[in-house]
């Protein structure tokens, strides 16, 4: 059960991340309610994983699922590039959480 929060408390960390960015500076109100929502999610969902989960591994996958995700909704929702190396880049990144989980 802890790799589902892990990875419930991955979705909240890109969930903060969209947030964030909508929040306009935090001058949206509704947008930045639902940030610290988001991150409060995050947050409790991690340290459920991290009590059966080591602390370098879990928070290297956190991290990762929050890194991949906004990268790839920011290429798709907010223009952000498409560039051959930021696709490589984000691979090794996925290729790096997954390795994570398979030697953990």
């Amino acid at each position: 059960m802890a790799w589902v929060w892990l990875i419930l408390a991955g979705f909240g960390e890109v969930a903060f991340v969209i947030f964030m960015k909508l929040s306009n500076g935090f001058k949206k109100i509704s947008y930045t309610v639902f940030t610290v929502l988001a991150g409060a999610f995050s947050f409790y969902f991690l340290s459920r994983a991290l009590i059966t989960i080591p602390l370098g591994t879990g928070y290297a996958i956190w991290t990762g699922i929050g890194a991949a995700g906004s990268v790839v909704l920011g290429m798709l929702f907010f223009n952000e590039s498409k560039d051959i190396k930021r696709i490589l880049f984000l691979s090794l990144i996925v290729i790096s959480v997954v390795g994570l989980k398979v030697v953990g």
